[in-house]
């Protein structure tokens, strides 16, 4: 009778677990075939030479997206092939940020994004609403994510304060045909739902909750994050002529840096940095998705 018993619940233990395997295995396939298509279509959404065109590809890319979400345990599910959006996993596997952008005729651009919790089987996720035609005082403006400052980020810092752990976003966001801006974000969670904006920035007698740079459009602007010195590192800019200095759209780089220092709980405004040890890699973390597009392409045919 125990022999029976042994057998029995043998048996039921290796269907057990060949169940989850082939759940698993089928969960992946559906990952792989959902991706196949967000890579076409974040081609499209990208590359299409109507402006409709590249909209109606971007509403399929987010429907299908959404599918791909659903999927259980599609937080693991990397979707790197997808060359069109930029996601960034939290260092403490706690959430990812997915974000992109469609670009309009005119030469604006409009956000999307998402922030999906690492939550197993079922998907939670808080998609990113841009907001930023309304947003008049960027930087002094405390947000969720039905009112976003939409930008595509490229690089997350995860900071554990006791109180209020948050992380810090770094982000191009592409803005008129005359200018780009970049952005130094940071999210948090209350209650478990996201907040965009804190006051930690801290410089010229005042506090920020986020900080925004705008500069020319033909020029390129450094941004990083400096993890030895805990310092967030950009360029300072400069109109060309005094004539300019209300025109933050004629802004460029002048070769001398200013950062923000993380020192005492926020992160304190520092200038005239010195750079002869650091890379000056302008604009080497942000990869627009057009221009990858053509690296690639030429790639192909070589």
């Amino acid at each position: 009778m125990k022999g029976f018993i042994f057998a029995f619940m043998f048996l039921i233990t290796c269907g057990i677990a060949v169940a989850q395997h082939s759940d698993e295995s089928g969960n992946i396939k559906r990952l792989t075939m959902y991706q196949d298509s967000l890579t076409d279509l974040g081609k499209k959404l990208i590359n299409e030479d109507t402006e409709m065109e590249r909209i109606n590809a971007n509403t399929e890319f987010i429907r299908t997206l959404v599918k791909a979400l659903k999927v259980p345990h599609s937080f693991n599910f990397p979707l790197d092939s997808v060359k069109s959006i930029t996601i960034l996993n939290s260092p403490d596997n706690r959430f990812r940020i997915l974000t992109w952008h469609i670009a309009y005729d005119d030469g604006s651009y409009r956000f999307y994004g998402t922030v999906q919790m690492n939550t197993g089987e079922k998907l939670l996720m808080y998609p990113l609403e841009d907001y930023s035609p309304l947003i008049k005082n960027a930087e002094d403006t405390v947000t969720d994510n039905t009112k976003w400052f939409g930008a595509q980020y490229y690089k997350i810092i995860p900071v554990y304060a006791e109180q209020n752990p948050y992380y810090v976003l770094l982000g191009w966001k592409g803005n008129t045909i005359k200018s780009n801006k970049k952005v130094i974000e940071v999210l948090s969670f209350k209650n478990g739902h996201p907040v965009l904006g804190m006051p930690v920035f801290y410089g010229n007698g005042k506090t920020r909750k986020r900080i925004v740079f705008e500069y020319a459009r033909q020029v390129s602007m450094l941004l990083k994050y400096e993890p030895e010195q805990h310092l967030i590192v950009f360029d300072h800019l400069i109109p060309p002529d005094k004539k300019q200095k209300d025109k933050p759209e004629s802004f460029g780089p002048d070769l001398s840096y200013n950062g923000y220092r993380f020192k005492n709980g926020r992160w304190e405004f520092a200038d005239n940095l010195d750079m002869r040890n650091m890379p000056d890699n302008h604009d080497a973390d942000y990869i627009d998705p057009k221009k990858q597009a053509e690296i690639d392409k030429a790639a192909a045919k070589n």
